[in-house]
């Protein structure tokens, strides 16, 4: 456990949008320093103006090398290097928060969890969605069994991502660095339908690539049914084919007492609340999206992320998104992506 006195030193590996807003959150935070980036790109190509103090390593060996003193790393690479980048902190005796995907299989998030047990360090998975005020409240409706017996789930992700977002030079796109739809754009939303509901089984699929053919070595829209362990049937229906903007992200609920729809952008609105004896309380806003140029993403939760890392590491609280719950994200991807499809 840190001194509650002493500040939590971090690194950000990779320094795109998302490793940006790591960074970003880290200096803000009172009880955290940032001590260095790490991006294989020049400093000239980043735009790390806000991060002019903070030494830029080229490779993550380099800077384990530095001798720079860490507490923990965030990684927020192409997904594809997560698990390879993870094992290598940790053999450092690092803790590590790990951006989603915790890896592109569950082969390689169990090694990561493995090795994280034997050298007893923390493993942070982001999913930074848990923190929206719909998304707590649906979990305490949810706990609270005010819906009875849950029967149906239906999780809706309509997104665009098109040329502007598919560049040739981008890893975006390449199955082994990005890993497909579900891993970079919608485990945000299958980890609060696992997060909710538990586990699935009965899985079935069919998918498609409508208008991706030469951007994308994988589908951009797929079909998926399957039963919960814990009781009812669930459906997820996506797509990255919308034309010039998102349409949605929404969850529909059918219970036995009730039914409940989230949706908007990122499931950020309470759509409908009909629940028998109870009347739906006043909620906070939700944070706009990630703002990517033409593209808005998930929620701008990450200081809530950074806080929790720190509590941890104080002694203050208990990881939000353990490294098991970013293992069953994962699992759940890779069996959907393994079903039979038609």
């Amino acid at each position: 456990m840190v001194a509650q006195e002493h500040k939590i030193k971090f690194a950000v590996i990779g320094c795109g949008h998302i490793g940006k807003r790591h960074a970003e959150m880290i200096q803000r935070n009172a009880e955290a320093e940032l001590v260095a980036l790490i991006d294989v790109r020049d400093r000239s190509l980043l735009n790390l103006d806000a991060f002019k103090d903070v030494p830029l390593f080229s490779s993550l060996q380099e800077f384990l090398k530095s001798g720079i003193d860490v507490d923990v790393v965030n990684i927020a690479t192409p997904n594809g290097f997560h698990a390879e980048q993870a094992l290598a902190c940790l053999e450092a005796k690092k803790h590590i928060v790990v951006e989603k995907p915790m890896a592109l299989k569950k082969l390689d998030a169990e090694k990561v969890i493995y090795k994280a047990l034997h050298v007893h360090k923390h493993v942070f998975a982001v999913m930074q969605n848990r923190y929206s005020p719909p998304s707590q409240w649906i979990k305490e409706i949810i706990e609270q069994e005010l819906l009875g017996k849950v029967y149906m789930v239906q999780l809706n992700c309509y997104w665009n991502r098109d040329a502007r977002y598919y560049k040739p030079e981008s890893w975006h796109g390449k199955k082994d660095l990005d890993g497909g739809t579900l891993f970079t754009q919608f485990s945000h939303f299958i980890d609060i339908m696992y997060w909710l509901f538990g586990d699935i089984d009965n899985i079935q699929t069919r998918f498609n690539s409508f208008n991706h053919q030469g951007m994308t070595e994988f589908e951009d829209s797929g079909f998926v049914t399957f039963d919960f362990v814990n009781g009812g049937m669930g459906c997820i229906n996506y797509s990255t084919s919308i034309w010039n903007q998102n349409l949605e992200s929404s969850m529909t609920i059918i219970g036995e007492k009730g039914s409940v729809k989230v949706g908007g952008q990122y499931m950020n609105e309470v759509e409908i609340c009909n629940i028998q004896d109870y009347t739906m309380p006043e909620l906070a806003p939700t944070n706009p999206g990630n703002d990517y140029g033409a593209y808005k993403g998930s929620a701008q939760n990450h200081h809530y992320v950074i806080d929790n890392v720190i509590d941890v590491l104080k002694g203050r609280a208990t990881i939000t998104t353990n490294a098991l719950e970013g293992l069953k994200v994962v699992d759940i991807i890779e069996r959907i992506y393994s079903s039979n499809k038609i």
